[in-house]
């Protein structure tokens, strides 16, 4: 079933699909939004509200939409590259075309090892020795 997020303001409605979620990100007393499909929205929330509001609406949100940083709430299912050295993180939307966002390394890092965590980190190979 797929599941919505509500977002009210005084003279607006906007029911989004959590899935079509690219990445939140601050801008002073605002918040802008970006869908997969390249849609955009601007909204006079801030972010920590927005952050809020996800928690509120979307039960196990914080296992698709995760906070990065100070300035982005990123929907990991869209996560294409992350550059601990360039602090760049890809997004790929609906089209298939990368979104490039620059993050700083130390919450990066904490994404990064997130997903590993996710994932199961990868066994180093061990060596084998054979006898005779």
């Amino acid at each position: 079933m797929e599941r919505y997020l509500i977002i009210k303001t005084r003279d607006e409605l906007l029911r989004i699909k959590i899935g079509q979620i690219l990445y939140f990100e601050a801008d002073r007393n605002y918040t802008k939004l970006l869908l997969s499909n390249g849609i955009q929205f601007t909204f006079a929330i801030n972010i920590g509200k927005i952050e809020e509001i996800l928690e509120k609406q979307v039960e196990g949100c914080n296992k698709i939409l995760m906070r990065v940083g100070k300035s982005h709430i990123i929907n990991k299912n869209h996560i294409l590259q992350i550059n601990l050295p360039k602090q760049k993180l890809l997004l790929l939307t609906e089209e298939g075309k990368p979104r490039e966002l620059i993050i700083s390394k130390d919450p990066l890092k904490v994404l990064k090892e997130s997903l590993e965590k996710e994932m199961g980190k990868p066994e180093e190979p061990k060596e084998v020795k054979y006898e005779d």
